[in-house]
């Protein structure tokens, strides 16, 4: 199993973004993409959302991306407050590792990380050293 820091630099690739700063919540069950704007949508009949996304903290640099959608949650944040959530699968790179995992979509504006890598998503592929950062060099 990989190794990783608390932090990282991972990749969305279904979803055009080769960079974005993650915190790694082992305290989070689900992963969580910021998302400031979102429109759900339908192709051939099913339905999918289209996502604008900051990928930068302090930058209003915009990606604009779409992806199938898979649900819709009610999440409860480490506040307590309740959300209801739209839910896409996408695939996650951390390092040389690819894996499809399941990503909630909700406006992150007001925190440090655009994005929460969750325990659904390490389960059975990495182990988190929580006195560490950038373990994993990046997406390659």
């Amino acid at each position: 199993m990989q190794e990783l820091g608390w932090r990282e630099w991972v990749a969305l690739p279904d979803l055009g973004i080769d960079r974005i700063k993650a915190k790694v919540d082992t305290g989070a069950r689900s992963s969580c993409l910021h998302a400031f704007r979102i429109e759900q949508t339908s192709r051939q009949g099913q339905p999918w959302v289209d996502i604008w996304v900051h990928p930068e903290q302090f930058s209003e640099r915009v990606h604009q991306c779409s992806a199938p959608l898979v649900d819709q949650r009610n999440v409860t944040d480490s506040g307590g407050h309740s959300e209801q959530r739209f839910v896409i699968a996408t695939t996650l790179q951390i390092g040389t590792t690819r894996h499809q995992v399941e990503m909630t979509l909700t406006n992150r504006d007001t925190m440090r990380f655009r994005m929460l890598v969750g325990r659904t998503a390490l389960r059975g592929h990495y182990l988190v050293n929580s006195g560490a950062s950038y373990l994993s060099g990046g997406p390659q």
